[in-house]
């Protein structure tokens, strides 16, 4: 049976999130006759983690969902195999960049990559736990139907059932390898106090991130389209459009890749950065690989440990390593861009070794004005006091070690794509090995 896998990476409490997308997981098995493997991997604290354990026995069974909640000792377990059978050198750190000890938005869909291979699933669809569906006449909008539509197919076999075609014809006999939407409600990023407290502030910080050389009108139209999706309109009715999918309208809240994107690259494993998660919605419109696009917007919002001192610090620190880190990336963007599609091999497929050496590139030489980019938030962060004060100590505390890291995050991330393959090549043989309820799991059933 067609195996599918749709994952909730969490490190906070979200039992109804997780009941919510296991309601998800039974739709997609019942409409589309697929088996769903719902996977949650779980980095939460104890009692959270009991809490998720509980939810997930109360799930009521459902024809073609398998339903797997890994801590982590269990995912760790499952990497430590899959390292030791892949044989490469330095076990450790590769281990350690695929389960860091911070907060990892790449890492943690990585390790679902990888059980996805395990399991022998053909796609991962991704859902956070700080969003929740849309619904529409009391029942919930499931991005899932869209996916499952259309991933895996030529993309001239999908023109006929979507709203609309955007496609380059040169690349109609290509498989869709992407599919998603983006969020209503609150901003991705959480900067709304900041732009309340200081407009001019707010644009300046924003615009940090927005790649150099860009006309100023197209400058400002970023900097307000920034982090806000799909705005606050709701969901009435399906409009799925095939093109080259734009990573501007999109949220990693809401996608779904097929295993020969994932399969091939993983994300990069900075820790405590977000934004660095949406590389492989770059490389795939680069290589010019068809995706749909659809308007099944999941509600994004922040929960209370967001509000507080400390998430607002932890958050506040993202977002600086976020602005450190995207110049290393544009620059890595752009190469990829100039290489279109070069990056696939004869057989369509993508080449690692084509995404490794820019990222090498950058991680050497790199971009310059990181030291800038500290400046401005410094003096933009002071000027408004309080907690941004607060913020702008702690990375003036930590300059040397962030301008660092954002050149280190590039030379891991080259590491682990050059281990990628022999990874994922390894990975069902270490869950047989490691945790053998996932190579032998079949519907209906829990797992942990």
């Amino acid at each position: 049976m067609h195996r599918v896998c749709l994952t909730l990476p969490t490190h906070r409490s979200c039992p109804a999130t997780i009941t919510a997308v296991a309601g998800e997981a039974a739709y997609g098995a019942r409409e589309f006759g697929v088996e769903v493997h719902l996977l949650v991997l779980d980095s939460a604290a104890p009692a959270e983690r009991a809490a998720h354990r509980a939810a997930v026995a109360a799930l009521p069974p459902a024809p073609g969902v398998v339903v797997h909640h890994l801590d982590e000792d269990d995912q760790r377990a499952f990497l430590r195999g899959t390292v030791t059978a892949a044989g490469l050198d330095g076990a450790d750190r590769l281990l350690d960049l695929m389960l860091p000890a911070g907060v990892s938005y790449g890492a943690c869909t990585n390790r679902a990559f990888l059980l996805a291979e395990a399991l022998g699933c053909a796609s991962v669809h991704r859902r956070d736990s700080d969003s929740r569906y849309q619904l529409l006449g009391g029942k919930p909008v499931f991005p899932i139907h869209h996916e499952l539509a259309v991933l895996g197919r030529r993309a001239a076999d999908v023109a006929g059932s979507v709203t609309r075609s955007r496609l380059d014809p040169g690349c109609a006999d290509r498989t869709v390898a992407v599919a998603g939407a983006s969020f209503i409600g609150e901003p991705s990023v959480d900067l709304a106090e900041l732009r309340a407290l200081d407009p001019e502030a707010y644009r300046e910080v924003v615009g940090l991130s927005v790649p150099v050389g860009h006309p100023e009108i197209w400058r400002r139209n970023l900097i307000d389209e920034a982090f806000r999706g799909a705005g606050d309109t709701p969901f009435t009715t399906d409009l799925t459009t095939l093109t080259l999918v734009s990573p501007a309208r999109v949220d990693m809240c809401n996608i779904a890749l097929g295993r020969e994107v994932y399969g091939r690259v993983p994300l990069p494993p900075a820790t405590d950065t977000i934004g660095t998660d949406y590389f492989l919605l770059h490389l795939v419109r680069h290589a010019r690989l068809p995706g749909v696009l659809h308007n099944r917007h999941i509600v994004n919002y922040h929960t209370d440990e967001r509000r507080s001192d400390e998430g607002f610090l932890a958050y506040q620190l993202r977002f600086a390593k976020y602005l450190l880190a995207t110049p290393h990336l544009d620059a890595v963007y752009a190469e990829l861009a100039a290489a279109g599609e070069a990056l696939l091999g004869p057989d369509g497929l993508i080449r690692p070794a084509a995404v490794a050496a820019p990222l090498r590139a950058s991680a050497g030489a790199g971009p310059t004005g990181n030291e800038d980019r500290l400046a401005v938030l410094d003096r933009r962060y002071r000027s408004l006091g309080g907690r941004y004060a607060t913020a702008a100590d702690l990375f003036a505390a930590r300059r040397e070690r962030l301008l660092a890291e954002a050149r280190a995050d590039m030379a891991d991330f080259a590491l682990l794509v050059d281990a990628w393959g022999t990874l994922t090549a390894h990975a069902k043989g270490a869950a047989v090995n490691h945790l053998p309820h996932l190579a032998t799991a079949h519907a209906p059933a829990v797992t942990r």
